[in-house]
């Protein structure tokens, strides 16, 4: 399941799609699904829910595909491009980033994220600048002098702007990119239905698996979950940083984050699960963190919900895992869908 996933890790973090801007990756699911012989649908709101098969006692596995990213502010009279965020990120993180620009008539546009002050040469006390939105600019890589240029390129307030991944799987076996928050657990989902689709999996209940797309804003999760589902596993990112036992080798079961505790005797049968098949796990607490499960609860499914997800450093910035954290994951869902 490991290879699998990674395989679809890699074609996922490919395809541009911050909050809002996610039909490519949608796309790309529902293709994915049917040709493994499923009968994904996207919702209204965007969404893709599958369901795998088995019976009674249904559980919905849940991931996300949108992520980080931008959008047009406003043309400057110079042609540089003020952003707007999406999503919550630091602006210091994507200082000399290359991005795209992505026009509402599907053209698409190379650029870099630079300080409005760029040049040592030309701005010495430039590095001593807080950087931010008003400091930081989008430089489009064509020749435009006035902001009349670049609308002429079908470039105006509105269009996104996606950050280059930067996708590098090294042969230690750590895995680096931008958005592997949670493209690296949309990977896994994708495994266990092709695992299942090649009889490697036989279900011993019933199993869903839903891709939702406004997690980076926080109702991506707030749908309405099929009648039957009575637990909820989201699959995001686990963190890696002080006071936290997870790292990247990891598989992190969360007992808490900013919206509270999760399910107590859920997450403790993960932990069993954990234990019992030897699976390397951290049990830690975000305070910095929400995720889909969170928003299914203030929808009003009534359902028990947890957390997992491979160890992931550098969270919202230029992130990195590794296999055996992403290894470690698959097994925990794997075995506990077996219990």
């Amino acid at each position: 399941m490991k290879n699998y996933a990674l395989e679809y890790m890699m074609k996922l973090l490919s395809i541009p799609s911050p909050t809002g801007f996610t039909k490519a990756a949608t796309d790309y699911l529902l293709d994915t699904l049917k040709g493994l012989g499923f009968s994904p649908v996207r919702d209204r709101k965007g969404c893709v829910i599958c369901e795998l098969g088995g019976e009674e006692n249904g559980i919905l596995l849940s991931a996300h595909v949108d992520t980080l990213g931008a959008m047009v502010r406003s043309v400057k009279g110079n042609g540089r491009i003020r952003y707007t965020h999406v999503g919550g990120w630091q602006d210091a993180t994507v200082e000399n980033e290359n991005c795209l620009v992505h026009t509402r008539d599907g053209r698409c546009y190379s650029a870099t994220v630079q300080s409005t002050k760029a040049s040592q040469h030309v701005f010495p006390g430039m590095g001593k600048e807080e950087r931010s939105e008003n400091t930081l600019e989008i430089v489009l890589d064509e020749e435009v002098k006035c902001a009349s240029d670049v609308e002429a390129l079908g470039i105006e307030t509105g269009c996104f702007i996606s950050w280059d991944p930067r996708t590098v799987l090294t042969e230690s076996g750590y895995l680096k990119s931008r958005h592997l928050d949670d493209k690296a657990s949309a990977g896994m989902l994708l495994a266990l239905a092709r695992m299942v689709s090649e009889g490697k999996i036989v279900l011993k209940r019933r199993v869903a698996i839903l891709f939702t797309v406004f997690e980076e804003v926080g109702h991506g999760g707030s749908i309405r979950i099929p009648e039957g589902i009575g637990d909820m596993l989201a699959v995001d990112m686990g963190c890696v940083g002080d006071d936290l036992k997870c790292d990247e080798t990891m598989v992190s079961i969360c007992v808490k984050d900013s919206s509270g505790p999760f399910h107590y005797e859920f997450t403790s049968e993960l932990i069993e699960t954990a234990r019992k098949n030897g699976i390397q796990y951290a049990a830690d607490v975000y305070p910095s963190y929400s995720s889909d499960a969170a928003a299914a609860l203030r929808a009003g499914n009534d359902v028990r919900y947890a957390l997992i997800g491979t160890g992931v450093f550098a969270s919202h910035g230029y992130e990195r895992t590794h296999v055996k954290g992403i290894e470690n994951t698959c097994n925990l869902i794997v075995k506990y869908l077996d219990r």
